[in-house]
């Protein structure tokens, strides 16, 4: 080491890269919060630590927001900084502002509800509290507020992961990411085992998925010689290297990543983590984990492997109808609401494959447009799932939904609202998010696709329309369950989906034209 600081230039090889922190700051904020999060958990007493929690996790968003909001006022074309590592351009700030209006809804129902052993979250305390000091009394009574931390260290990792402009800053990213979750999904108490278990297999097939991704990375070196998107993208247009490594590589490296997006035939984490995790966290893993995973798929697809694309076009059509047909066949077989939902999610990805296929501008576009118009209104719904309950938790069983219109009116009405954006229903967002990715997927030629994408949208509906039928048309039963009254973060969390559902159906100008103008910078 000394005789290399003596050479000439050796102190030169060791300077430090130059960072733009300010246009890292929304990402810095979030991690640094998190940091403080682990602080208070450490060093507060346990009846002091939820109303810090919560305030520091306000603040956090607040701020983050706000500075993610003078950021987009500048360089409005994008910047790399940290040597390269992080691509702070249109398509990341995109994804940021909707990582982190999704991640705040999630957390307000994880700051109302503690973890209840039903895999759901609960009151906080059994006298529903409102003040601040009511909520600090009920952490006496077994709140697990680590959860904050642990959501705040998750989202910056997919904070990361979109940003990423190269591989193995993604892999790390993908790892923050992930490890908080799998904590997260087995935070339930009453029904410990099944929450349990589903935090084991998520962890498994997880670690699997990552040893993919890694296997496929080294692999992509071995190929350009390098990790860097674009440096591939450079190997790919004209080198006489084996195709071998590179093909390999993209094979391994699109498994992880599609395995984190839960697209079939890479989806059977997905039901039993959906249904076996507390619903606040299933909310913030279906709506959040979704906007993550695909936002590296286009940056990867269209940044690195954009000109290879006529060679694995076709592959990824057959993994998007497999998964349409997957999340629309077997989601007619659930009895679950939260399984459903999540052979829901397993659709959704077929759908969001079709714009992240089509290499265009309009693809990029549109695939941001859904994820943003699906991550609402998937949170909206796990809201309203939490609100059903009976004396053993949430009811989560279809026939406990029976007649639910009966018992509470409003809460059904706001559910049949969101099963019918889900399915694609117009003046809903879900309905323009389909039609934009579908009219992109059709200008790249993509008909036959299309015209499947369609039918099992067709299909899918059919589960969507038998829960409201249920709830509408069928007697509840005389022990059937109850609507809780839900606390004002709930409140507020759901009233956000659903507000933002019906604008984006009825006025989605403004974010069209905010997902139109991304581009990527590498």
């Amino acid at each position: 080491m000394i005789s290399f600081l003596a050479q000439p230039g050796g102190l030169d090889a060791l300077q430090a890269p130059e960072i733009d922190y300010w246009a890292m700051a929304p990402l810095l904020i979030v991690l640094g919060a998190a940091c403080v999060g682990v602080l208070v958990e450490a060093f507060l007493a346990k009846p002091q630590r939820w109303p810090v929690q919560v305030i520091l996790t306000v603040l956090t968003f607040a701020f983050a927001g706000l500075t993610l909001g003078l950021r987009l006022t500048k360089d409005p074309k994008g910047l790399t900084t940290v040597a390269g590592a992080l691509s702070i351009d249109r398509p990341a700030l995109f994804l940021w502002g909707t990582l982190l209006a999704l991640g705040f809804g999630a957390m307000l129902m994880i700051a109302d509800r503690s973890v209840e052993p039903g895999g759901s979250f609960v009151a906080s305390a059994a006298i529903r509290p409102g003040t601040i000091q009511d909520r600090a009394q009920a952490g006496q009574h077994g709140m697990q507020t680590e959860v904050f931390p642990l959501a705040l260290f998750a989202l910056a990792g997919m904070m990361t992961f979109v940003a990423a402009n190269d591989l193995l800053t993604m892999f790390i990213a993908l790892e923050v990411m992930s490890l908080p979750l799998y904590l997260m999904c087995g935070l339930a108490r009453r029904r410990r085992l099944i929450s349990q278990e589903a935090a084991l297999k998520y962890f498994l097939l997880g670690a699997f998925a990552s040893a993919f991704f890694l296997y496929g990375l080294a692999l992509l070196y071995g190929y350009a010689q390098s990790v860097k998107l674009a440096d591939i993208a450079e190997a790919t247009g004209g080198t006489d290297r084996s195709d071998t490594l590179l093909y390999a590589g993209f094979g391994l490296l699109l498994v992880g990543l599609l395995f984190k997006a839960s697209v079939g035939p890479f989806h059977t984490w997905t039901p039993d983590v959906y249904q076996g995790a507390p619903t606040p966290v299933t909310a913030f893993m279906g709506a959040c984990t979704k906007v993550a995973a695909f936002g590296a798929i286009l940056r990867v697809l269209q940044v690195a492997f954009k000109a290879s694309s006529w060679e694995w076009e076709y592959v990824l059509w057959a993994v998007a109808i497999v998964s349409m047909a997957i999340g629309a066949i077997l989601g007619i077989t659930q009895t679950d609401v939260k399984r459903m939902i999540a052979y829901s999610s397993i659709a959704h990805a077929g759908f969001l494959l079709l714009g992240s296929i089509a290499l265009n501008h309009d693809g990029l576009s549109s695939t941001l447009f859904y994820l943003l118009t699906y991550g609402f209104t998937t949170l909206a719904a796990f809201g309203v799932v939490s609100l059903v309950r009976n004396a053993d938790g949430e009811a989560t069983h279809l026939s406990q939904w029976a007649g639910l219109a009966k018992r509470s009116p409003l809460v059904a009405a706001v559910f049949s609202f969101l099963l019918l954006a889900l399915a694609g229903i117009p003046l809903t967002s879900g309905f323009i998010g389909k039609f934009v990715v579908f009219r992109a997927a059709l200008a790249e030629g993509m008909g036959p696709l299309v015209v499947v994408a369609l039918i099992a949208s067709a299909v899918a509906a059919f589960f969507y329309l038998r829960v409201i039928v249920l709830m509408y048309f069928s007697e509840p039963a005389a022990d059937g369950p109850a609507v809780s009254v839900p606390g004002a973060f709930t409140t507020a969390a759901i009233t956000l989906g659903v507000v933002v559902t019906l604008l984006l159906g009825v006025l989605p100008g403004f974010a069209l034209d905010w997902a139109g103008a991304a581009g990527f910078v590498f």
